[in-house]
């Protein structure tokens, strides 16, 4: 079983700017992402979703969002993938980064929810 991340956000460059980062501490994890509508405008969209989830090279994902209407595509699109994937109410950044740094390091994912736990803030 591999994990993967995946990171929605209402703005494109948000998103690319993330799987930027993460990139520089988790280079063997797969990361991918769904940023804004499809004619790149602010918000989010089911279909860029689940073309993250496709992406994804991992069995079983960790998805990690922005605002609350990210949240709501990213349930109706974990409802519609053959994958696992588990949905944090955290802060995007910080729990995106850990969770990356900590998948890198092969971290089972216990041990990656128990240190996302405190960065709950949604």
């Amino acid at each position: 079983m591999s994990l993967g991340i995946v990171v929605v956000s209402h703005v494109p460059e948000i998103a690319a700017g993330i799987q930027r980062l993460l990139g520089q501490v988790a280079q063997d994890v797969s990361i991918t992402i769904a940023g804004g509508t499809d004619d790149n405008q602010v918000g989010t969209i089911l279909t860029k979703i689940t073309q993250a989830f496709d992406a994804n090279h991992a069995d079983e994902l960790l998805a990690f969002y922005d605002l609350g209407s990210a949240k709501m595509n990213l349930e109706m699109a974990i409802e519609m993938s053959d994958k696992t994937v588990h949905l944090y109410d955290t802060a995007l950044i910080e729990s995106a980064y850990t969770a990356a740094s900590l998948l890198q390091a092969a971290v089972p994912l216990a041990d990656v929810e128990a240190q996302l736990a405190p960065l709950k803030i949604k």
